[in-house]
């Protein structure tokens, strides 16, 4: 890192920090952080199993330890470096099981928690996606997609298939199925067969793994009529009698079901679904009686977005994680009775929580000042202790402060936003503003340790992140306020928030950047062509820049129709709001230098629409570079490429910003 990353600049007056002053956050502090993933409490409580991935840049991967916690001493021990994932404690606690890849497939492993070598279980054609325990711990249920079609003679070249949504498909989507296979490695047993599919945790707050009933004859899993992206809405929950085959629907719901899961007693199916049905609404928690009926909404006063729950061990409670304002929260809600929130302190807490047959809690959560790091609640009601110190070095660093602020922005709203400040924040002088801007439009900047905002503010800038109309922290009048009004009433929220920091005396209005990622991106557009004269620089990241682009080509067709009630191509009023609300629209009139990041192989935003921005930019002579990572996904997932988007993020913005 050169000379020039130890200064920034302060009313046109460079001052130069000294690194024996001030421990500021590097690129390199970033790709040193320790990450984790996946806890999971063993039965009894005793130990909490965990993935800890260490950045290797050398070879341009994650290396991971699955590493075992002891609750009571903190002692750590790694239990394999076969580069796991997602760990399962055995019913009796005496050993985990895991996926590993062979050659190139992931396989289900299992390993004595006592010492001794990991013993391949499964030997799926197809690999092993989500699995789960029999509750005798003889056996273990997984999901596989079924293997291609075998022609023979002058066929075996034909490699055609009938296409449809999602432009990066190369064959017709198989569907995905049951298996059931010993613990000890024997021959697996297929468990269902159809043109169905099992749908494998295609939402946030599923898993796609198959849940016992605690008897072992049943098993309850998501059923797609249909397997491919087209079809991912139309998720039912569906009953699977072991011995004889037969599959049962749970209820008459039959779209946007998830997270099916069986009671400790046996006698619910608990699922998320949408508030009324409606994809415009938050998800909230349901039970069903096994036998099948109406489904009764657990969470439908909290009025906020439910994504993740677990049952208590004694089937009469459930735990619940929601965005709430700044903080995540996590509340105990009874079957019969009102919730209670629980006290996790400083803690910024994740969406993986596990807990034990006592009760015993644990989960991953950051700090403001600290990455994540596991955390372990002894029963509801007590202490959540901090269990690993895997990030200490970061911690120890002068990083800038995080502060949440909340105001009244357009149009009647209560909103909030996370400011992080430079390090070296002097109050009364204004700084460069760059707003980094969450992406789903359902998701929330909160309290957590953010590397990217704690990158940028060390450059000495102030970095906003608000949470805009569409966001999942204020309820379901806030959030639903985006449908077909995806950019201009986001665009007023965002801007009454830069105005207020700019009245506050903080940010300087002459230095403002924006960025962000996916629906982040999307805003970054919008705002860079509807408000051209507020923007030094900005940087669009897999910007979604046109709807019809993404409602044709996109993974997520199905849910991109009902932003604007429908087809663009049966109604020309949707036609126009797919036009109105497009940022590529108004990208003629974008001023600032614009960087534009996005992957080649991006089935959610494809990368034609970041192709269409590079062109509108260049042919309206604004100065804009496009990098493309060729790899797949909405996000590159290895860390030199991550890195590689924070350097080169940094570089543009310190060119123009400065």
């Amino acid at each position: 890192m050169d000379s020039k990353e130890n200064n920034f600049i302060v009313d046109d007056k460079k001052v130069a920090v000294v690194d024996s002053v001030i421990k500021r956050f590097k690129l390199e502090h970033n790709g040193s952080i320790v990450q984790l993933s996946d806890p999971q409490i063993a039965p009894d409580g005793r130990y909490i199993a965990v993935l800890v991935s260490h950045t290797n840049f050398n070879e341009n991967r994650y290396d991971v330890e699955l590493t075992l916690v002891d609750v009571d001493t903190r002692a750590q021990k790694v239990l394999t470096r076969r580069q796991a994932s997602k760990p399962r404690w055995s019913p009796s606690g005496s050993s985990l099981a895991f996926l590993s890849r062979i050659e190139g497939k992931p396989q289900i492993f299992v390993i004595p928690i006592d010492g001794g070598e990991a013993m391949q279980v499964s030997k799926a054609a197809m690999g092993v996606g989500a699995y789960s325990w029999r509750p005798d711990g003889g056996a273990l249920a997984y999901v596989s997609q079924e293997e291609p079609l075998k022609l023979e003679g002058e066929e075996r070249h034909n490699r055609s298939f009938e296409a449809d949504v999602n432009y990066l498909l190369m064959e017709t989507p198989r569907p995905h199925h049951l298996w059931l296979v010993p613990v000890n490695g024997g021959e697996a047993k297929r468990l269902t067969s159809g043109e169905w599919s099992v749908a494998h945790g295609l939402t946030a707050d599923s898993t796609g793994a198959p849940s016992w009933s605690p008897d072992s004859k049943e098993i309850a899993f998501m059923y797609q009529p249909t397997p491919g992206p087209r079809y991912v809405m139309d998720v039912s929950i569906r009953i699977l009698d072991v011995e004889t085959g037969s599959i049962r629907l749970l209820n008459e719901v039959n779209r946007l079901m998830s997270g099916a899961m069986f009671s400790p007693d046996g006698k619910y199916v608990s699922y998320s679904y949408p508030c009324d049905g409606d994809t415009r609404l938050g998800r909230e928690i349901f039970i069903a009686p096994v036998e099948g009926g109406e489904g009764l909404s657990l969470t439908h006063t909290m009025d906020r977005n439910v994504g993740v729950h677990q049952w208590m061990s004694d089937s009469r409670s459930i735990i619940i994680r929601a965005n709430d304002g700044a903080m995540p929260g996590l509340w105990i809600q009874p079957l019969d009775g009102p919730k209670h929130r629980l006290d996790t302190g400083k803690a910024v807490i994740g969406s993986e929580i596990t807990v034990s047959r006592s009760n015993q809690i644990a989960l991953l959560a950051s700090e403001p000042d600290r990455p994540t790091e596991l955390y372990y609640q002894e029963k509801p009601g007590s202490q959540f202790q901090r269990l690993t110190d895997y990030n200490a070095h970061i911690a120890e660093l002068e990083l800038g402060k995080q502060e949440s602020i909340s105001w009244r922005g357009a149009d009647g709203f209560d909103m909030d936003g996370i400011l992080t400040y430079p390090p070296e924040y002097q109050p009364g002088q204004k700084y460069p503003l760059v707003l980094h801007i969450h992406g789903g439009p359902r998701g929330t900047s909160t309290m957590a340790f953010s590397a990217r905002a704690q990158w940028l503010a060390s450059h000495g800038w102030i970095v906003f992140q608000p949470n805009y109309r569409g966001s999942d922290n204020r309820g379901n009048k806030y959030q639903a306020a985006i449908w077909n009004d995806a950019g201009a009433g986001p665009g007023r929220d965002i801007m009454s928030g830069v105005d207020l920091l700019i009245k506050r005396g903080i940010a300087d209005p002459s230095r403002m950047a924006v960025s962000g990622w996916s629906y982040g991106g999307y805003m970054t557009t919008w705002l860079l062509g509807n408000y051209p004269d507020r923007w030094r620089v900005g940087v669009a990241g897999a910007s979604v820049t046109d709807h019809i682009d993404q409602y044709v080509l996109s993974d997520i067709h199905s849910s991109v129709a009902t932003y604007y009630k429908g087809s663009p191509f049966t109604d020309p009023k949707h036609l126009q709001a797919y036009r109105e609300q497009a940022p590529i629209t108004y990208a003629p009139h974008i001023k600032a230098p614009t960087l534009v990041l996005c992957d080649t192989g991006d089935q959610r935003v494809p990368i034609t629409e970041s192709f269409i921005l590079y062109h509108t930019l260049r042919d309206n002579s604004v100065k804009t570079k496009f990098i493309a990572y060729p790899v797949a996904g909405h996000h590159p997932s290895d860390p030199v490429h991550r890195r590689d988007i924070d350097r080169r993020t940094a570089a543009w913005l310190r060119e123009h910003l400065n």
